[in-house]
């Protein structure tokens, strides 16, 4: 009985520390003139000064994680920004976003029946990618955010939505991180040149094919962009796990400035 009840004391305790963990991500919400809403969580770093400013990244989480309760985004990733020792070394603006349910960051279509997706070509973004662009835009105005140091990442849906944000504001970012994700390949010369890539994806993807990430990773490597491709043997869908656990994916990250980064 004594175990049982160490047992249990110990996990109650681990799961108190995660959840005090992810707290860390303060919570908001982005409300635009037309009183449409974004929940975001963002992390600031440690001993956060005035006179100094700092890389953002922006991560945009996968379809399991949508919906209100500003919460489910922080699933996969959030926890390797709060490592003690990564916190020290990378000093960031940390920025998750989180998509409506029932909604996409990108434009797509669907069809599960064979499983894959399409990525028409529309004018104007849908809604939760409109939001985001605005998120992006207020983030670089209201927090010291270095503008030549910003970065977008994401997985699945977060992957599609990280492509498509890229072709909608094609000098913003000084470097991505797409994830098993996708997009239309004749966006990709808009921001190639401007925007190093590490791409992820597992070879035995069963729900976004890999040759989605093939195509894109070929598209920019034509257009002259700087492309880093990982594709892990055997992988299903949770590529994330091998992408969020790469040693060099911080460091290849924010090494990156953008040459044509705008001006506050």
């Amino acid at each position: 009985m004594r175990y049982i009840v160490l047992f249990f004391l110990f996990f109650f305790s681990f799961n108190l520390l995660s959840a005090q963990d992810l707290s860390a991500y303060e919570r908001r919400l982005y409300i635009n003139a037309d009183g449409d809403s974004l929940p975001y969580r963002i992390l600031f770093p440690e001993g956060y000064a005035a006179g100094k400013s700092y890389p953002l990244i922006l991560v945009l989480h996968g379809a399991g994680e949508r919906g209100n309760d500003n919460e489910m985004q922080l699933v996969h990733g959030a926890k390797m920004f709060l490592k003690p020792e990564v916190r020290a070394k990378y000093p960031a603006i940390v920025v998750f976003p989180q998509c409506p349910k029932d909604l996409y960051w990108a434009r797509v279509e669907r069809d599960p029946e064979r499983i894959d997706w399409a990525f028409p070509l529309f004018e104007t973004p849908g809604k939760p990618m409109r939001l985001v662009m605005e998120l992006v835009d207020m983030l670089m105005n209201d927090t010291k955010t270095d503008a030549s140091r910003m970065y977008v990442g994401g997985l699945s849906m977060g992957g599609m939505g990280t492509f498509e944000l890229l072709s909608r504001m094609p000098s913003r970012f000084a470097a991505a991180f797409p994830i098993c994700g996708g997009g239309n390949a004749l966006t990709v010369s808009l921001y190639a040149r401007n925007t190093p890539l590490w791409v992820f994806h597992g070879d035995a993807d069963a729900v976004v094919p890999v040759r989605l990430s093939r195509k894109m990773v070929e598209a920019a490597q034509q257009a002259g962009g700087q492309v880093r491709y990982s594709e892990y043997p055997g992988v299903n869908h949770n590529s994330w796990d091998n992408a969020f656990a790469e040693p060099d994916l911080l460091p290849w990250l924010l090494k990156h400035r953008s040459k044509r980064a705008p001006k506050k």
